[in-house]
């Protein structure tokens, strides 16, 4: 008898029978508030009735029309639609399946249109786990261990974690700008890079916004260099943040390339990245496609994702019911002191376990996670020490749902205390 690899790790005890909503229904009828969201990607909830709906019409008329092979009407409308919420300028797509896919076809367009070699990651940023993907990514030794060497051309420069480096946001942000210019003249230089890659949100490194004026700092630099800005927007697009891209926090600041996933399907695989048309032509010949990408039935997903998150307003919904996530967390942990921090944007909100002495809090973070868990409460871990509890529930999440969630967060901080 055949199973599961033991190397995969299951974050919580529950063994899902269905889902709906905001809900997950185990084997024995528990009903679960799910702030995992599968990490980020049920973001109209489980089993939308207008996804479901769309994923059936389409399954009952073409389910895999290969996308370089023959073109489907699915895969067409997606594109246009697409170009009605992505920044302007961005219009033209190439699709896939998983993240790490779209960012490795991200620093592949990069590298091709630039004719540069290098591209210049930040520490704590998740990029993937395929080789390639894996080289661009700090927010944990698991990703990177025992596969190396890795994939060359790769150097990072530091993120501003300012709750980390113990210093003001304001101070953090001056000081990562002053140690990425070092780079530029030393081990990345800046003729040969090209690209930075950054998430608008850390997110496996620990849930931490991107203060505006770092990215702002990047966008200048990028320009003053010829450098193209890649946001790795897999877990922070579609709404999560409080507005449809977590880019767009900061004004007057738009990527190059532009990386999409996790929410885009609504839990069907689906990714891809966006370009300028200028942009996008300098693809060498042969070096986009794929088996899988653009799959017909997570086409019309999308499509019907697309739908859901503008008809029922769910990006104000996530900037909403986000700070009131938020705000509910910090008032929780102020009667914790293990919770040593609190931040967030939108739909995506992190609590850092610290000792009394600053250090990462492994220990307690799990509890805490556990004791949720035992609640009814489903939550993630993230950090390169585990002790950062994220919360990210889908985008439909309701006053009354977050209220619940938070009333079962200090419970279970008082279990786990």
């Amino acid at each position: 008898m055949a199973q599961l690899s033991p190397a995969l790790t299951q974050a919580t005890p529950v063994l899902a029978a269905r889902g709906e909503g905001v809900h997950l229904i185990d084997t024995e009828g528990r009903r679960y508030l799910d702030f995992t969201a599968g990490i980020g990607v049920t973001s109209t909830g489980h089993c939308h009735p207008r996804v479901v709906a769309a994923a059936q019409e389409q399954v009952a008329t073409l389910i895999h029309g290969q996308y370089t092979t023959v073109m489907h009407q699915p895969l067409l409308r997606l594109a246009e639609r697409l170009g009605d919420v992505l920044p302007a300028g961005l219009d033209s797509l190439f699709f896939a399946n998983s993240g790490s896919e779209a960012v490795e076809a991200s620093v592949r367009l990069a590298r091709q249109a630039t004719g540069r070699p290098l591209i210049v990651a930040f520490e704590g940023g998740f990029h993937g786990r395929t080789m390639g993907a894996a080289a661009l990514t700090t927010s944990g030794a698991k990703i990177r261990a025992g596969i190396g060497p890795m994939m060359g051309g790769v150097e990072f420069a530091p993120f501003p974690y300012a709750f980390r480096y113990g210093w003001n946001e304001e101070e953090t942000v001056a000081f990562c700008l002053r140690e990425l210019d070092r780079l530029l003249v030393t081990a990345a230089p800046a003729a040969d890079v090209a690209a930075f890659l950054v998430e608008p949100v850390l997110g496996e490194g620990g849930y931490v916004p991107t203060p505006p004026a770092f990215l702002a700092g990047l966008r200048e630099r990028a320009d003053a260099r010829g450098i193209l800005l890649i946001a790795d927007e897999v877990q922070t697009g579609f709404g999560r943040t409080g507005r449809f891209w977590g880019h767009e926090h900061t004004p007057g600041v738009r990527p190059d390339i532009l990386i999409t996933a996790k929410g885009l399907a609504s839990g069907f695989p689906l990714s891809g990245i966006a370009a300028s048309t200028e942009l996008m032509s300098k693809a060498w010949p042969g070096s986009q496609g794929g088996t899988y990408g653009g799959n017909a039935v997570a086409c019309a997903a999308a499509l019907a994702t697309i739908d859901v998150i503008e008809e029922e307003g769910l990006v104000a919904n996530a900037a909403e019911q986000g700070v009131r996530l938020l705000e509910g967390a910090r008032k929780v942990a102020a009667d914790h002191t293990r919770v040593a921090d609190v931040r967030g944007l939108g739909l995506m909100v992190g609590n850092e376990f610290c000792t009394p002495d600053g250090s990462p809090d492994t220990a307690a973070a799990t509890r805490a996670h556990a004791a949720a868990a035992e609640l009814g409460l489903l939550l993630l871990t993230c950090g390169p020490y585990a002790n950062v509890v994220r919360m990210i529930p889908p985008l439909i999440v309701t006053a009354a749902q977050v209220d619940d969630a938070i009333g079962m967060w200090a419970e279970a901080l008082r279990a786990a205390a």
